[in-house]
């Protein structure tokens, strides 16, 4: 309970903290918007590094040498709250993730998870989610990576288990042809979910694949490429389920 109490209180005077930060980062960006974006980036991330930090979590990290210096379409397995952390962390680009909608009216994170170009998806709501969608696409071709989850929710199925994957999702990908890059993940539901609400130390794998870019792919795979993309992390989680 230890690590959940100074996460807490780490969370909350961060939040608090941070008010007059997004004044000095609005007034950054009336005149440079590129590093107001940067600045708001790397705030972010020193915030879930030292988050990361506290819960004592170790990673091993497969592959970072296969993501492009391009906007991509991350898509990943999720089973943890800490996915985001563990991931966004490590971003070198501007990328903002799809969030569901319900995060949106947490005050002040939703602030910062704007600036950071985050979107918010009402799954209820197919037409305002396809204009989430479509967000995401102007983002990818104003050269801003896209991170989503597309099996919907956290799968809180066993560990190598997945829920099917969502079709919108790939729409991103299919409309501009940028790079899919899946990101697949092992044991980060031992960090929090798996005995929530305490925080435990733990060893998680994350392995980042080749990039695939759609207008490569056969027909059928295209068609498909839902089922295409969630074999190849499926496939990875159970390779990498013995380095945990």
């Amino acid at each position: 309970m230890i690590r959940f109490i100074c996460l807490a209180v780490f969370l909350i005077l961060f939040l608090i903290l941070s008010i007059p930060v997004f004044f000095l980062e609005w007034l950054i960006g009336k005149f440079d918007r590129e590093k107001r974006d940067y600045s708001s980036l790397r705030i972010v991330q020193w915030g879930f590094k030292v988050i990361l930090w506290i819960t004592g979590v170790q990673a091993t990290v497969i592959g970072e040498e296969n993501i492009p210096d391009e906007p991509v379409l991350f898509v990943a397995n999720h089973r943890s709250f800490f996915d985001i952390l563990l991931t966004y962390s490590r971003c070198r680009r501007l990328t903002g993730y799809v969030a569901k909608k319900e995060m949106e009216k947490i005050p002040l994170l939703s602030t910062w998870m704007r600036f950071v170009y985050c979107l918010f998806l009402d799954r209820e709501n197919p037409r305002e989610g396809l204009k989430t969608i479509l967000q995401a696409i102007e983002q990818i071709q104003n050269g801003i990576s896209i991170c989503i989850f597309p099996e919907g929710t956290r799968n809180s199925g066993e560990e190598l288990s997945m829920l099917p994957f969502k079709d919108g999702a790939f729409k991103i990908a299919t409309r501009t042809n940028c790079a899919i890059v899946p990101i697949s993940m092992n044991n980060t539901s031992a960090i929090f979910e798996n005995q929530l609400p305490k925080i435990k130390k733990a060893h998680v794998v994350i392995e980042y694949g080749k990039p695939i870019y759609p207008n490569d792919l056969e027909k059928d795979q295209k068609r498909h490429i839902g089922p295409y993309v969630q074999e190849i992390i499926q496939s990875t989680i159970r390779k990498n389920a013995e380095l945990v």
